[in-house]
């Protein structure tokens, strides 16, 4: 392909990539190694009114905002998609990600499940819902109580919330078992890489094709 053919000149369009799982699965260190190894892939940074926990970073890992704040964005419909959970509400901001996927460059959501499926019924043509499976509850129970992070009354409400979130497995289209790191992060790259290839996010193709129809070949 010459280096002036349309493919180099038209961008494909970028895709938003929701991954969605019960905290203590391992979704965090997937994604992150996803994302470091797809430099067009940018983690969509939701505002929250939570705390950070020990090693988070504003603008890093969220954007930590007062309640003020965060009620003023929702009234300007700053938000794709926003929910309390766990007495602190969470926002994905609309505007970067819109610009995003005009630019080429795809975002990837640490979401629940109804955001994510918020954001698709908005976005449907630009949406791809994966969601990872736990080995098992308790499995993802003995994870939860090792990093110490929450009480055993919040451990419960998320096992409880896990099983709520699996019953709905049948409507996301990718599903993942996460008992073994390397092969559920392949899966997923797979995954990442084949929707980047669809026809209707590479609208280079018609304008290529009508060039190659157009040659004319010497016999």
């Amino acid at each position: 392909m010459s280096s002036d053919s349309p493919a180099t000149h038209s961008p494909r369009r970028g895709l938003l990539l929701m991954v969605v799982a019960p905290s203590g699965v391992g979704k965090t260190s997937l994604t992150r190694r996803l994302i470091a190894d797809h430099p067009d892939l940018h983690l969509s940074l939701s505002y929250t009114t939570r705390e950070p926990r020990p090693g988070e970073h504003d603008a890093r890992d969220y954007h930590f905002v007062d309640r003020g704040t965060f009620d003023r964005m929702v009234q300007d419909n700053a938000f794709l998609e926003w929910a309390e959970v766990y007495g602190n509400r969470y926002g994905s901001p609309k505007a970067p990600i819109l610009q995003a996927l005009e630019n080429g460059q795809s975002a990837l959501f640490d979401i629940d499940d109804h955001g994510a499926k918020t954001i698709a019924a908005q976005l449907p043509e630009d949406s791809v819902l994966v969601y990872l499976l736990p080995p098992s509850l308790a499995e993802m129970r003995r994870r939860l109580t090792a990093r110490s992070q929450d009480s055993e009354e919040v451990i419960r409400k998320r096992i409880a919330r896990a099983k709520e979130e699996v019953s709905g497995w049948n409507t996301f289209d990718y599903v993942l078992l996460n008992d073994d790191f390397d092969r559920a992060y392949a899966d997923l790259a797979h995954i990442f890489h084949a929707e980047r290839l669809k026809r209707a996010r590479n609208p280079w193709v018609g304008e290529f094709v009508g060039a190659l129809l157009a040659e004319e070949i010497e016999a």
